[in-house]
């Protein structure tokens, strides 16, 4: 199964930017996890990283045709405010969407608490850290079953 997971704005600066909030690990780190998880998994796994919201939605498009079945998406800052990433993964109605955050978005800044993007995904997870994606991919496996 083919699965996407893509970064928003500032995700490739993990371990770099607000270590109390995101942690030391940095952006590798993150995605030679997420490989791992899909090799044990049998999966093939696409890392993509934008601080461009319209190469995001290029790339959410382009998975619409590419064989894609499932999508994680951390789409940092523009989750509080793209209406246009929200409307590209709500065309993608066939595909498993998954909106996740390292931190607990609900107890930080109040602008955070509000995703304008998670209404057009099938589940969102926060507060988990890195290990949020390997449990967005373990539910796209079970979405799919």
């Amino acid at each position: 199964m083919k699965i996407l997971v893509i970064n928003g704005p500032n995700l490739n600066f993990l371990g770099i930017r607000e270590k109390a909030v995101y942690g030391n690990q940095d952006y590798n780190y993150l995605c030679n996890m997420i490989k791992d998880k899909a090799a044990a998994d049998g999966d093939e796994v696409e890392c993509y990283q934008s601080n461009h919201e319209g190469a995001i939605i290029d790339r959410l498009q382009e998975a619409y045709s590419d064989g894609t079945v499932g999508i994680v998406i951390n789409p940092g800052a523009y989750t509080h405010y793209s209406y246009a990433i929200h409307d590209a993964l709500k065309s993608l109605e066939d595909i498993i969407k998954v909106e996740i955050h390292i931190s607990d978005i609900q107890s930080r800044e109040e602008f955070r608490k509000v995703s304008v993007t998670a209404p057009a995904c099938d589940k969102q997870i926060y507060g988990h850290g890195l290990n949020g994606y390997l449990e967005a991919m373990d539910y796209i496996h079970e979405a799919l079953k």
